[in-house]
């Protein structure tokens, strides 16, 4: 009799162990435990640490609350001044109500890594280059309102966006380094014009200076002679001013010119000689005076039958 009852109470509680066992659950911190009792949601989420549940009955979901890094995929795309481009992501988001993220959506990782795709390139198509360059904040923030407004509904919450990478095509590469180095070709010249701007004011006001007191030039002289002599040079180039080589200019006499004078009468060549004349001929007629003897010979008086003579040329 004690026997049946000592195996009794063994039987029993092994099957209590066995119970225990099989309902006993343990959810990790950063896990929550959603059950569900014949295909229904049951209760509330349970808290992490040791629960318990029903064999076979209900079915315990554990669902990671940390906050997972997905990265978007390489989306190609053509900005709003039609320049072709290529640009990933990364998408921080976390998981704030469990029950939600089992119900709502059938998986939401897959449903926030799709939802990240289409709004990036939605985002490409409304941006141009230059915003995807160098505004990138105000983009991923608008990124991060596009995928946050459906994610609410699914018990995720978008923590952050980030554009990584833009790749452009090489001929856009290189008319940007064009673009880039003639600006800082411009910004050189600008700079050097300035330079010299300021170096010929300055050179304006030691001339005036100078002008005052002539010795200051001579003592500028020697200290550019020692500045010279410094470097232990063989050659020693001592500058001469224009105004001694005026001076030995004018104080130098003229030389007596042998060559032609400029501006003097040139002689007359001298005349060939006459060509020898023919034997003279008799004419046949009377040859008739040329035009220009005809125009300048006064005419004769014209005798009027009917008047006194008249003078053409009165």
């Amino acid at each position: 009799m004690i026997e049946d009852i000592l195996l009794a109470a063994a039987g029993a509680g092994v099957a209590a162990l066995a119970y225990v066992g099989a309902a006993a659950r343990v959810v990790k911190q950063y896990e929550r435990g959603v059950v569900f009792r014949f295909g229904r949601l049951r209760g509330e989420v349970r808290p992490p640490g040791f629960t318990m549940i029903l064999p076979a009955v209900d079915r315990l979901h554990k669902v990671n609350m940390q906050i997972v890094t997905m990265p978007v995929p390489a989306q190609e795309g053509i900005t709003r001044d039609n320049v072709t481009v290529r640009v990933d992501a990364v998408v921080y988001f976390r998981v704030v109500d469990a029950a939600e993220a089992l119900v709502r959506v059938e998986d939401y990782k897959f449903a926030v890594s799709q939802m990240a795709q289409t709004s990036l390139r939605s985002i490409i198509g409304k941006s141009d280059l230059d915003d995807l360059l160098s505004n990138r904040e105000k983009l991923n923030q608008g990124l991060e309102l596009m995928l946050d407004s459906p994610a609410i509904g699914w018990g995720v919450q978008i923590d952050r966006v980030e554009i990584k990478d833009v790749s452009l095509p090489e001929t856009m590469k290189r008319s940007m380094a064009r673009q880039a180095e003639a600006d800082r070709e411009r910004r050189a010249r600008l700079i050097n014009a300035d330079a010299e701007l300021q170096a010929s004011k300055k050179l304006t006001e030691a001339a005036h200076q100078m002008a005052d007191a002539p010795a200051a030039l001579q003592l500028r002289l020697l200290q550019t002679v020692m500045a010279v002599a410094a470097e232990k040079n063989s050659t020693l180039v001592l500058p001469i001013p224009v105004e001694l080589l005026r001076f030995l200019e004018r104080a130098t006499p003229e030389a007596p010119r042998t060559g032609p004078v400029p501006g003097a009468p040139s002689a007359a060549p001298p005349e060939p000689p006459a060509p020898e004349e023919p034997p003279p001929q008799e004419p046949l007629s009377p040859a008739p005076p040329p035009p220009e003897q005809l125009s300048s010979a006064p005419l004769s008086p014209v005798e009027d039958l009917t008047g006194p003579s008249v003078d053409p040329s009165s």
